[in-house]
């Protein structure tokens, strides 16, 4: 389980070095940023108060005029300045451009990784062709790709026919769900954006479980593969505890499938 910090650099400094903690004391996670999200200076003084287990990573932002390797770079460098860091665990590409060759992105990527600036490299909102290009190039430097981060929850399930999932699974390659409650669609018990047979599924599901709906939602998501790590959002200590004891039970196959029978109906 992971954490997404997009909406850090609006939250209260003291709320959010309270979330980290939480996070931070449960064990080993994943807290993502991005230098697009503004959020990367919170991180760091999050990270300035001691030692982490938790897997930090952030994103490269491709714009026109910022496509050459040395661009990539020049970015990580800021990030790392910003994060407090000589080394981030995981650095992206946050999504690909068209017309744009993904051999410089990859060339990049291979830099981070051997000028020891990053310790893995991965691609956010790519499709699994793009990412099988450009895990083409890295392997060519014997680099793996280590991620896609994409849009994936219960009412956008578009990475398992599209592809993503399948080439997630053939490359070994982690799936990190982004909004993995659907922008908080998933947290509450009524939403006229969700049909009523889902919600009275994950709403049975919860009360057998003695859990919330997202944490049903967000246990689903652990169960579909063990490629997907979800990092849903959370800008308060309880958000995050909230979203971390999703870890702690699972789903019955039962309970898995009726849930799937019920979300293929709301796909976006």
């Amino acid at each position: 389980m992971g954490i997404g910090t997009n909406k850090w650099r609006r939250a209260d400094r003291g709320a959010a070095l309270e979330t980290y903690r939480t996070i931070h004391d449960a064990g080993p996670s994943m807290i993502d940023t991005a230098e697009s999200y503004f959020s990367e200076r919170v991180v760091g003084d999050c990270l300035r108060t001691g030692p982490t287990r938790a897997v930090i990573a952030s994103k490269f932002l491709p714009l026109p005029g910022r496509t050459s390797p040395r661009r990539l770079i020049r970015a990580l460098d800021g990030s790392l300045a910003r994060l407090g860091l000589e080394t981030i665990d995981l650095y992206y590409v946050h999504y690909p451009l068209p017309l744009i060759d993904l051999a410089i992105f990859a060339e990049g990527l291979v830099e981070a990784v051997k000028s020891g600036r990053a310790r893995a490299v991965g691609v956010a909102n790519f499709n699994a062709d793009q990412m099988r290009r450009i895990a083409d190039h890295l392997a060519r430097a014997s680099i793996p790709l280590a991620a896609n981060q994409v849009n994936y929850s219960l009412l956008r399930r578009a990475a398992e026919t599209n592809g993503v999932l399948d080439a997630c699974r053939e490359l070994d390659v982690a799936l990190v769900a982004y909004f993995p409650l659907a922008s908080g669609r998933l947290t509450q018990a009524s939403n006229s954006m969700v049909t009523k047979a889902l919600l009275m599924c994950l709403a049975d599901i919860a009360r057998a479980h003695d859990v919330s709906i997202s944490q049903v939602a967000l246990n689903w998501l652990l169960a579909r593969d063990s490629h997907v790590i979800p990092i849903p959002g959370a800008t308060k200590p309880d958000h995050a505890r909230a979203n971390l004891d999703a870890l702690g039970w699972r789903l019955s196959e039962t309970e898995f499938d009726a849930i799937d029978r019920a979300s293929a109906k709301d796909e976006t």
